[in-house]
């Protein structure tokens, strides 16, 4: 199979060497960090409050033999996307990939979510996500080049009660994805988003008691929930020049979850 594409570019490469990723400290934002890592791409994180993991993150990276400047900062604030997009500039004199994942989750009816409770989840994950989108553009439009990827749910598709802000969140990221694609195109920057199901991570330890499991793994039709790297291997390909051709896209990955509308039905005789 040819690896290559016209002109002698890899196809299976990373767009190029230098990354962003908010939320690298743990779960599916450290397996992507690394997994880019593990491509060739230099990495700029950040993280809330887990400095063990983020050292750990740190360390992986590392251990790949590319470089890893990851601090503390709240996505919530636009400050901490400019400073991720200039700490790249600096270091490394592009931005070649932004995924902007980190998010946190609350589990509560609408009626009992208070002013401050909806304000607070948009904060990371809706602003947070636009002022990344806005922080990677403004430099990759200059270049001519880059990916944005934004790490959604598979919730906005396969709606589940008591998160009414957390999917009024990832329904919000879509339509952002959507809009910069379009706007992107002509600056021959792709954005995307990757949409996790029901995946095996610290944000969903609490959530996922054993009869969520349970439930899971019987509508799940590959039979159980997803690995945090099943998710990253998604994102190294959307990073790469293998997706060129695509932009302005949901790519759900959920073992078939959305998709299953099995109820049991009686097999004819």
């Amino acid at each position: 199979m040819n690896e290559r594409l016209p002109g002698g570019t890899d196809r299976t490469a990373l767009v190029g060497p230098s990354a962003v990723v908010t939320g690298v400290s743990n779960g599916i934002g450290s397996a992507i960090a690394v997994a880019l890592a593990e491509e060739g791409a230099n990495i700029v994180g950040c993280y809330g409050s887990d400095h063990e993991g983020a050292d750990r993150v740190r360390s992986q990276i590392e251990a790949t033999g590319r470089e890893a400047v990851i601090f503390q900062g709240d996505t919530g604030d636009p400050a901490t996307a400019d400073s991720l997009a200039s700490e790249a500039i600096t270091r490394w004199g592009s931005l070649d990939i932004w995924v902007n994942n980190a998010a946190r989750l609350m589990v509560k009816p609408l009626v009992d979510t208070t002013n401050d409770d909806w304000h607070g989840l948009l904060a990371a994950n809706l602003h947070g996500f636009f002022y990344g989108c806005r922080a990677a553009a403004r430099i990759m439009y200059g270049q001519r080049s880059g990916r944005i990827i934004n790490i959604t749910s598979a919730a906005d598709v396969l709606v589940v009660p008591n998160l009414g802000a957390y999917i009024t969140a990832k329904g919000g990221i879509i339509g952002l994805t959507k809009t910069l694609a379009l706007e992107a195109a002509e600056h021959a920057v792709t954005v995307n988003a990757v949409s996790p199901g029901a995946i095996d991570t610290p944000l969903n330890a609490t959530a996922y008691t054993p009869e969520v499991r349970e439930t899971y793994g019987q509508r799940i039709p590959l039979g159980r929930l997803g690995g945090e790297d099943e998710i990253a291997d998604v994102v190294v390909f959307v990073a790469s020049n293998a997706s060129r051709y695509l932009t302005g896209q949901e790519i759900v990955v959920d073992g078939g979850l959305v998709i299953n509308g099995d109820v049991g039905h009686a097999l004819d005789e």
